[in-house]
């Protein structure tokens, strides 16, 4: 090497996310794509991608999948590794539109199909692959509003037009729709009713926190000991107090307070989440710039007009972190309110696994994950609007 002049390197021009995402879906093309298994207990046949149907199917899918893993590899490409994702993630619904119904074809009338490691290994690693372009190009907060509603209509679409219905977790779906209705109301109660009950609760104790630091010396240590509890023990703390509050108050059990149900997890979902509310609460009302609040002061503000005029604004980024906290972790907790009754998409969770049946588990599982993902954007969007630089640009 030459003084003043660098000698390109053997990398040099490709990008290394976009050629260790190559790399890794390169070996998950190597795993099984799809299952075939004569009901829906046992377990399948894995088969690979080039023997789900004809060479008329599995070769135009598997060379989207390979230019699409390639296009992610050069540098400097944020919209060729965007458009490689997309490409990728079109093939991976191209080959499970066109290979289910070629497996099941002859396999007999209880033969069901399912998505193998292959697949899920390659819509992980495309999903990374998408999301490290968007960050390349650092989209603001409409820009990912508009993504997320796309997102959301594209598999809303996709869903309604019966083209996955062959698949085994769609067959687990159509067999039980009014129970999944029923399930994702549940799972939105537990959610987002137990966010909003910790935000009614939470949201005046942490202002009160805020003005008197002895009350913020024993209520953060009690809600922090709150937050070590395990889930499960959590719910089986308010069995017993819900089932005693049931029997002895007079008129709790017309509005559905028992020991097993709805009540007592809802109750440890809000149990769970006064802590971030609290906390980001205080830690958002002390951000606020000394000399702002002194400011605000002196102009005559009482402290009232300074909270919602000067400390507010300035902790709300805060305050809306400790909410996607909150609602994340909830949505998650709720799947475990199934095994004491309180339904939600746990319901199928442990179904599936009393039953060995993987694709009923998928069931309450993806909507699940789904659901968190979508929230977590949302929430982040609302912490960008949020934030003061967002609001002066």
């Amino acid at each position: 090497m030459q003084a003043g002049r660098v000698v390109p390197g053997p990398l040099t021009g490709l990008h290394p996310p976009g050629l260790l995402f190559a790399v890794l879906g390169a070996a998950a093309l190597a795993m099984p794509f799809m299952t075939i298994a004569a009901n829906r207990i046992v377990a399948g046949d894995g088969i690979a991608v080039w023997v789900l149907a004809g060479p008329a199917t599995w070769g135009p899918g598997l060379a989207a999948l390979i230019a699409g893993l390639a296009l992610g590899v050069p540098a400097g490409r944020p919209f060729a590794r965007m458009a490689g994702a997309l490409l990728g993630l079109s093939a991976l619904l191209w080959l499970l539109v066109r290979g289910a119904p070629a497996l099941l074809d002859g396999a007999g009338d209880y033969a069901r199909v399912s998505p193998a490691a292959g697949f899920w290994c390659l819509l992980v690693i495309l999903s990374l692959l998408l999301a490290d372009a968007l960050a390349e190009r650092t989209p603001g907060a409409g820009a990912r509003a508009a993504l997320l509603a796309a997102v959301a209509a594209a598999l809303g679409a996709i869903l309604w037009s019966g083209a996955l219905d062959r698949l085994s977790v769609m067959q687990e779906y159509s067999s039980r729709a009014d129970a999944f209705a029923d399930a994702t109301i549940r799972h939105l109660g537990l959610a987002f009713g137990s966010v909003a009950v910790a935000v009614a609760i939470g949201f005046p104790l942490g202002i009160a926190c805020h003005r008197r630091a002895g009350l913020r010396g024993t209520t953060l240590p009690v809600l922090s000991f709150l937050q070590t509890i395990p889930s499960l023990a959590m719910f089986g703390l308010m069995i017993p107090i819900l089932a005693w509050v049931g029997t002895s108050v007079p008129g709790a059990q017309a509005i559905g307070i028992a020991g097993i149900g709805f009540a007592p997890a809802f109750l440890a979902l809000v149990l769970y989440s006064l802590l971030p509310v609290v906390g980001n609460t205080v830690a958002g009302l002390d951000a606020a710039p000394p000399a702002a609040v002194e400011a605000a002061r002196g102009m005559g503000m009482t402290p009232a007009q300074r909270l919602w005029r000067v400390e507010m604004p300035l902790g709300l980024p805060v305050i809306l972190t400790g909410l996607r906290i909150v609602l994340v972790q909830n949505i998650g907790l709720a799947v475990v309110a199934g095994l004491i009754g309180g339904g939600g998409y746990g319901t199928f969770v442990f179904q599936g696994l009393n039953q060995t049946a993987t694709d009923l588990i998928l069931l309450g599982a993806l909507p699940t994950v789904a659901l968190a993902l979508a929230s977590a954007i949302a929430m982040d969007i609302l912490v960008e609007l949020a934030s003061p630089a967002q609001g002066s640009a």
